[in-house]
């Protein structure tokens, strides 16, 4: 494939709706990550706090087990008007818009309690809007051909981090000069511009409903009684799109792969959860920190993700993997120099360059490997079995990333720690590189 031919698959108008998309799917991680643990870090809670207030993502680890609902349920008025997937988007974004609403009316310092619980039902109906985000690019791609899901996935990412850098640039510009309780009524209009993007987008042609109307027929001989009735769609809706992942891939294989997935970014997960709290305890600024994390962070990551794309498309994306999760680990060991060198912008600059390079390198890689492990009839469920593993580590282990440093009194222990932790899923990979039968013609 030539380098013209690559650019031009960006062309396409679907490449926007997952740009679109991913800018929807990236945001709510402001409202209760970094714009949180930056409001939480002023409101003067300890480190340890913090990363416990972060186990409110932990619904993102287990969002598939409603999963299958989105595959099958179909809303009332809302599926008519915008199909299956924009209709689910929709309605987790109208929770997200009024719970964020709710947030900016609560101290946290005062209601910790309360924050925590509308936090939590943020992250729930985020985790639900993922679902359906990664089942839409899915099935708007599902018959392309393979060289395109590296641009569909970067894209994505690229998405993300807009959704995630912009309004986290806003709010670390505007947090000491209006206070974060006015910066989440700001917050709050991006989710009625996320709302305007939603509806503009197109919905994607599927095969899904005739093959599970295919599956329905297997199971016909479970339409006799209710009890029967529910027992086939519970059958069809949880245990197909299980077996289907089995049966593709083999168990041996497809266990092999989910371990693979859950490790990956496990280092990565702990230094995110950490990263803010990070940066104003070596002396940064609220601005300093929008500057250098959101804005440069996310100039870098546009970048290096079309960069990253072009490049998978030509390794393929097991050695895409490799290359980027080798990378992204030795760069944790810049936040470690930062922690012996102090607070010098030069260093921090050079540092988020590098750590956007490596993950937005390895994001693209990721996403196009779980893309192509999910299959058609079943795309929000597997993915997001998928997804949910690899989240798993940033979600619920990585609540533990401030009492490991209040431990240790170590931030370069800490990033160390995060160095070694990617090594794990590399060697896992490395085993089982020539099993994976979705991407072997890659190797």
């Amino acid at each position: 494939m030539t380098f013209k031919e690559t650019l031009h698959t960006y062309l396409d108008r679907r490449i926007l709706w997952v740009f679109l998309m991913g800018c929807a799917s990236g945001f709510p991680w402001v409202l209760i990550g970094s714009a949180m643990s930056g409001w939480l870090k002023d409101a003067g809670l300890t480190r340890t706090a913090i990363g416990l207030f972060g186990s409110v993502f932990a619904v993102y680890a287990i969002n598939f087990l409603w999963a299958p609902l989105l595959d099958r349920v179909k809303l009332p008025l809302l599926e008519s008007r915008f199909g299956q997937r924009r209709s689910w988007i929709l309605l987790m974004q109208s929770i997200m818009l009024g719970l964020t609403c709710l947030i900016a009316t609560i101290d946290p310092a005062v209601s910790l309690f309360l924050t925590s619980l509308v936090a939590l039902g943020i992250a729930a109906a985020s985790a639900t809007q993922d679902v359906a985000i990664d089942a839409f690019r899915i099935d708007h791609f599902a018959n392309s051909p393979k060289h395109q899901l590296p641009a569909a996935s970067a894209m994505a990412v690229i998405g993300w981090w807009t959704g995630y850098s912009l309004p986290g640039f806003v709010a670390f510009q505007y947090a000491d000069s209006l206070g974060w309780s006015n910066v989440y009524w700001i917050l709050a209009g991006f989710v009625c511009l996320l709302m305007l993007m939603t509806w503009l987008c197109g919905e994607p042609d599927s095969e899904r409903d005739a093959l599970q109307a295919a599956l329905t027929q297997k199971y016909a001989s479970l339409s006799g009684t209710r009890g029967q009735r529910i027992l086939r769609w519970l059958t069809i809706t949880v245990w197909e799109p299980l077996a289907d992942f089995m049966q593709r891939n083999g168990v041996k294989t497809a266990l092999a792969i989910l371990a693979f997935v859950f490790l990956f970014k496990l280092g990565e997960a702990f230094l995110g959860r950490m990263s803010i709290v990070f940066y104003k305890e070596v002396g940064f600024s609220n601005e300093q920190i929008a500057d250098y994390t959101k804005m440069l962070g996310w100039v870098a990551t546009v970048g290096f993700t079309l960069l990253g794309s072009i490049i998978n498309v030509r390794l393929g994306v097991v050695k895409g993997l490799l290359i980027g999760g080798s990378a992204m680990a030795l760069s944790n060991l810049m936040f470690a120099w930062i922690a012996l060198a102090g607070p010098q912008e030069w260093l921090f600059a050079a540092t988020i360059i590098v750590d956007n390079f490596t993950t937005a390198f390895s994001s693209v890689a990721f996403v196009s490997f779980l893309t192509a492990l999910t299959g058609k009839a079943f795309s929000a469920t597997q993915y997001a079995l998928l997804a949910s593993l690899g989240n798993l580590g940033r979600t619920t282990l990585a609540s533990g990333s401030g009492w490991f440093v209040d431990v240790t009194g170590s931030w370069v222990l800490f990033f160390i720690l995060t160095t070694v932790m990617v090594i794990p899923g590399l060697m896992l990979l490395m085993l089982i590189r020539n099993r994976v039968s979705a991407l072997k013609h890659e190797d």
